[in-house]
């Protein structure tokens, strides 16, 4: 059952750990290379800022984003600014996304997110807890997968794992982790399949495009390839 509380708690944990590391940075190292293509530090600050907005968006009721394009061309305007004003804009929109859930409201609601994509809005702070857990990994400063928590990783697998099912792209693959977990993705209808082993932090980055999946063990065939997400 999904408890939102409990998961606006990480949430707010886990965004005061990212302003944290980030804060020992200067000017120059917001305009580094973060680990995503194309984006630096910068960019996944300004995402993160903007995403909280579209989500409060969401929570009363407008579009996410007005369009593809103005994520986009918000985010490009918004990566060159310096450290502070990065930072105090990721904390005034995590205020505001935080003011918008303590607002009431029915958690049972079907909300809409991006590209269509509806779900019930009690899982919007995990959602949200995602976002800014997977991109401080991705700023390159020190916090990796394995320092997420094990509830996380999990629970992370199961949404991915649930967004990977009934593809006819993919075969029926069987996840394995080292604790004894299962998963189960793909067109499970289809003949065959891969079995994929290995630690479940490996698993989450390989399905996460965070990793490339090498630490990983098949059998029955090759490693499949993902679509993008």
């Amino acid at each position: 059952m999904i408890d939102h509380e409990r998961d606006l708690a990480s949430l707010h944990e886990a965004t005061e750990r990212l302003l944290h590391d980030a804060a020992s940075w200067d000017n120059a190292a917001v305009a580094e290379p973060s680990r995503l293509p194309g984006w630096t530090r910068g960019h996944v600050l300004a995402h993160l800022a903007r995403n909280a907005e579209a989500l409060v968006n969401v929570f009363e009721g407008r579009p996410m984003y007005a369009s593809a394009e103005a994520r986009d061309a918000d985010i490009e305007r918004d990566a060159p600014r310096p450290l502070d004003v990065q930072l105090a804009d990721v904390r005034a929109t995590d205020e505001r996304f935080r003011a918008a859930t303590a607002a009431p409201g029915d958690w049972d609601r079907t909300v809409e997110l991006r590209n269509g994509v509806t779900d019930s809005a009690s899982r919007v702070p995990f959602r949200r807890w995602v976002e800014v857990a997977l991109h401080h990994v991705d700023l390159g400063c020190g916090y990796e997968l394995e320092d997420l928590p094990e509830e996380f990783v999990g629970r992370e697998i199961d949404f991915l794992a649930e967004r990977f099912s009934g593809l006819e792209a993919l075969p029926p693959v069987v996840l394995w982790a080292s604790d004894g977990r299962v998963w189960t993705l793909g067109d499970t209808a289809a003949e065959g399949g891969v079995a994929v082993m290995g630690p479940a932090v490996e698993l989450l980055g390989w399905l996460a495009g965070r990793r490339d999946g090498s630490a990983l063990k098949t059998e029955g065939g090759p490693l499949p390839q993902l679509p993008p997400l």
